[in-house]
Parts: C-alpha cells; sequence; structure tokens
C-alpha cells in the first residue's frame, strides 16, 4: 500500500480516482456474442457453453430433480449457517416493504402509489473458483418478498455441464422458479432478449466480470433496466488510536481478496496506528490462499495519515466508498457525518464479512463512487411505484381552475379544454 501524509485538499480528487485496469478492446466480442444470442437463442447459448465452459450441454433449463439433489451435496453446518443468513435477510428486507397512505392534497383529490413488483427479475451469478452462493439470498430473497412473478437465473455450469450445488440450494431456499445453464456476456443477452427455453427478463441483477458488466451496460442503453453500474469492489476503512491494528489489516485484506481490481483505502489520524495496520497486513496477508490476488490490489491501495478524525470521514464523502467501516471512538457519531458510502460498519467489532453475508443488510451495493447518488439493492430495486389519483366533482371544482391557468400559460389550450368542459358540466350538476 502506498502511505500518504497528510494530503492537502487540493488533491484528494486525485487521490480518489479508482486505478484503471487494462481491459482491452472487449467492446466488440461483448456486441458480438449478443448479437449472436439475439438472432440464434439456444443454439448460440450451446455453443458458447462449449466454447467458454468446455461442458456439452444437451438442454440449458435445470430440472428440478437437479435442484432437489444439491442439498445432499451441502453439509449440515453450512446449511445452519445459510439458514441464519436468509433469515436474517428477510427480516431485513421485509421491513422495507411499507404500504403508504393515501392523501387527501385538498378536497375532493385524492393521491395515492401503489408498490407494483417486477413481473420477470432476471438475476446472474458467477461460478467459477469463487462461486457466489449468497448473491443468489441476496438478490432472490428482496425479489421474492417484492412479488415478483418470476425469479429466472443464469449461472455457468463447470465442464460436466454441472452448476454449483450450493448456488442452486440457495436459490431453492429463496423462491427462485427457474435456473439455466448460461454464463458470462451470453446469459446477459438471454435474459435481455430471451431465447426458446430462458425468457426475456424485465429487469436484469447481479454481478460479473467486465464482459457481464459490458453486456449489462449495453442492455440498458437498448431499454432494459438492470440493477446499478457495476465496478471492481472497495472499502474504505476509518480507525483512530482505539482500533486494533489486527482487526483494520483483516479488514482490509478481506475486500483485497476479491480481485486484483480491488481497491482498499485506509485513514488514520495516528501514525502510530498507521505503521501498526501496515505490519499487520503483511504478516496476515502470507497466511491467506489468495495471497497473490490481496497482493495485486493492496498495489492499487492506499494508506492515508490525516490531520484528524473528521477529515478522514470528509475524505469519505468525497471517495463515496462501496463500504465504509469506522473503527474508532464514538463511532456511532462519526457515523452521521457520513453522505456518500454503499453500506456503512459501525464500530470495533462490526466486520464488512458480515454484511457481505449474514448481518441481514444487502451486499450488492454501488461501486466507483456511484454511492453519491444510487443506493444499495433493496426490495425497492424489484418494484414500481405506480401514482394513482381520484377527483371528485367537488374536487375538480376546487382544483380544475387553478389547472386551466397554468395550462393557457403554457398554451396547451387541449390541456386546459380537458378541464374546462368537465368544470361546466360538474357546475351545472
Amino acid at each position: 500500500m502506498e502511505t500518504i501524509f497528510n494530503p492537502p485538499k487540493e488533491i484528494w480528487d486525485s487521490l480518489c480516482k479508482r486505478p484503471l485496469m487494462e481491459t482491452g478492446n472487449i467492446e466488440k466480442p461483448v456486441r458480438e456474442i449478443m448479437e449472436n444470442v439475439r438472432r440464434r437463442g439456444d443454439a448460440a447459448l450451446l455453443d458458447y457453453a462449449r466454447q467458454f465452459d468446455r461442458a456439452e450441454l444437451t438442454g440449458l433449463k435445470i430440472s428440478q430433480t437437479e435442484i432437489n439433489d444439491s442439498e445432499k451435496k451441502v453439509s449440515a453446518g453450512l446449511k445452519e449457517a445459510i439458514d441464519i443468513a436468509r433469515s436474517n435477510i428477510e427480516k431485513f428486507h421485509r421491513a422495507q416493504f411499507l404500504s403508504e397512505e393515501v392523501v387527501e392534497t385538498m378536497p375532493g383529490v385524492r393521491c395515492w402509489r401503489k408498490n407494483v413488483p417486477v413481473e420477470t427479475a432476471g438475476l446472474y451469478i458467477p461460478g467459477g473458483s469463487a462461486p457466489l452462493f449468497s448473491t443468489v439470498l441476496m438478490l432472490a430473497i428482496p425479489a421474492s418478498i417484492a412479488g415478483c412473478k418470476k425469479i429466472i437465473m443464469c449461472t455457468p455450469p463447470n465442464s460436466d455441464g454441472e452448476a454449483d450445488p450450493l448456488i442452486l440450494y440457495c436459490a431453492k431456499i429463496s423462491g427462485v422458479t427457474e435456473i439455466f445453464r448460461a454464463g458470462g456476456a451470453q446469459a446477459i443477452a438471454a435474459m435481455a432478449y430471451g431465447t426458446e427455453t430462458i425468457p426475456a427478463a424485465d429487469k436484469i441483477f447481479g454481478p460479473g466480470n467486465q464482459y457481464v458488466t459490458r453486456a449489462k451496460e449495453i442492455v440498458q442503453s437498448e431499454g432494459i433496466a438492470i440493477d446499478m453500474p457495476a465496478g471492481p469492489s472497495e472499502v474504505l476503512v476509518i480507525a483512530d488510536r482505539t482500533a486494533d491494528p489486527a482487526f483494520v489489516a483483516a479488514d482490509l485484506l478481506s475486500q483485497a481478496e476479491h480481485g486484483p481490481d480491488s481497491q482498499v483505502l485506509f485513514l488514520t489520524d495516528d501514525e502510530e496506528l498507521l505503521t501498526n495496520v501496515k505490519t499487520e497486513v503483511e504478516k496476515q496477508l502470507q497466511l491467506l490462499p489468495r495471497k497473490s490476488i490481496a497482493g495485486y490490489s493492496l498495489m492499487n491501495s492506499l494508506a492515508i495519515l490525516m490531520n484528524d478524525i473528521v477529515s478522514c470521514i470528509d475524505f469519505s464523502n468525497l471517495y463515496a466508498p462501496e463500504h465504509l467501516i469506522i473503527n474508532a471512538e464514538d463511532a456511532g457519531r462519526l457515523a452521521e457525518r457520513v453522505v456518500n458510502a454503499g453500506s456503512v460498519f459501525i464500530g470495533n467489532y462490526s466486520c464488512e464479512s458480515a454484511g457481505d453475508y449474514a448481518s441481514g443488510t444487502n451486499h450488492t451495493l454501488p461501486t466507483n463512487g456511484f454511492a453519491r447518488t444510487f443506493s444499495g439493492l433493496s426490495v425497492d430495486s424489484f418494484v414500481k411505484k405506480i401514482t394513482f389519483q381520484e377527483i371528485s366533482r367537488q374536487g375538480i371544482l376546487n382544483l380544475g381552475p387553478a389547472v386551466g391557468i397554468m395550462a393557457e400559460a403554457e398554451k396547451l389550450e387541449g390541456h386546459k379544454n380537458a378541464v374546462t368542459i368537465r368544470l361546466k358540466y360538474a357546475g351545472n350538476v
């Protein structure tokens, strides 16, 4: 980690820039994949499974028998842990589903909103060396609570044509209605355009590599909704002299091991803590199975000494991290100053891993500074809010004149007439 001492505010913007990773030219191949899926449907997906997953598939849909059998491949201890996570996620997200009152804005004019779920939610769950089964819970549970009629899921198969049993098990217990063997940009295209087997989704959710991310951006530009802009994962840790260096180092490394393009930032007002944390990071790094990945991430990461702890919060608000950990004296008070962050972890024991898995909050969060304007995933992400209004005879008499005057001022005579004709009728009844 690069260490920076008391940077002046004039350079904070430059320090907040995320590292640029060399991605090569992926635009052309992603568009070619998507167009192929749009034209050829299932046949294209089977070809890509052969090419990218080394899998000879006879079909794309995963049978209920295979889904049921997945439970046998999950240990009792892991099932118990998953059940705790599922319960907490459900409790937290169910509390978000609130009905709204009818508001009488003036006598005879009633207005209200109704929550209407997205009909078909499309979830993408990556496979690979670290299958993200926890993301199934984070996406499917709020979709189920929202009341989506269909919750479809795509996940890549292994070379034997099988999906990861943990992913299937979590899908089974969290409300997914159909599961398909498809990965990468081609899976996004399938859920965007629909194929003979995979239905088109109204909105697409889930993380993925740069090809998946670009595919989601492309379908969004075509009018198909996605959850949020995505980028490499990140954490910013603020700590003071009261923090345990081992805890801080563990939090930084837990994020760094996500991928070589992840970024971690450590901010403190205590130079001794900064030194101790960096020492502890090097010590713990050597014990990680994914130390090469974490080590590469640390090369793009920063340790910054600030003049005071409030400056650390101010810098964090400018950076707008995906995850923010405040491990400091009176952390709750400091957290009140946070205005830009995806998810905030308060106090010595609130590690990011808890939110990633089982505390109940969602781990699908805005990255790359989008926490300035985007929220993390919630039940609302799967819901449309439709407004309604009902105007009585007395209501149009009360409201109509104002509407007519405003329409005339905008030179929209048709708008004015729609009100005037009703005012005449209502006045004569």
